[in-house]
């Protein structure tokens, strides 16, 4: 019997190779800048479905259980992120009763192109997406705190923050709950109090 081939790509459509050609960093993080990216990434179901594929690749239906959503919702979401190049196809396995194919991340982690529309406020507006109300006995902990800071002091806390933040997600996710750190070092608009004259 003849192996079928996949049909070819509309133009609406990006295949998984194409998805290699994308722009990305020194750390393999895929650069976002186009607005079907931010559009795929900014449905919360979409977010929550990343954040379930940053865990391994994943079928159709253990993504459909995860996420306590119908297989053909899920379905749906997939392609709006694979036509995005957010998410592709990275196996094909024959089971009982059919083929179940596997989907991963297109990369390792996303970073925003720093001539995107969007900024600070797209991630701001995805981890209050992701905040769960706090339980008691929960460990939670919201501040906004401001150094004041010399630009080599802000430099060098900018490269410490940069490193914590490429850690690789554990490998081992059966121990712990996910809990999520928003990290944003920005210069803020707060004006500095002349000189006191008083005696």
């Amino acid at each position: 019997m003849a192996e079928q081939q996949p049909p070819a790509p509309t133009p609406a459509h990006r295949s998984d190779t194409d998805q290699d050609e994308q722009p990305r960093d020194e750390q393999g993080r895929l650069v976002l800048r186009s607005p079907e990216q931010f559009k795929a990434l900014g449905h919360p179901l979409r977010h929550r479905m990343v954040n379930v594929l940053r865990q391994r690749p994943a079928t159709l239906r253990q993504l459909a259980q995860a996420l306590e959503m119908s297989k053909g919702t899920i379905g749906y979401h997939v392609r709006v992120l694979r036509e995005a190049g957010l998410v592709r196809l990275t196996e094909t396995r024959q089971v009982r009763g059919g083929t179940e194919q596997y989907f991963a991340l297109a990369a390792p982690g996303f970073k925003l192109h720093q001539d995107a529309a969007v900024g600070p406020e797209f991630l701001i507006n995805a981890a209050l997406g992701e905040m769960l109300p706090r339980e008691p006995g929960q460990a939670s902990h919201t501040v906004l705190r401001h150094l004041w800071l010399t630009d080599t002091e802000a430099h060098a806390l900018e490269a410490r923050l940069r490193e914590m933040a490429a850690e690789p997600y554990p490998t081992d996710l059966a121990q712990g709950r996910p809990y999520g750190l928003l990290v944003s070092l920005f210069r803020a608009d707060v004006p500095n109090l002349p000189p006191d004259d008083a005696p």
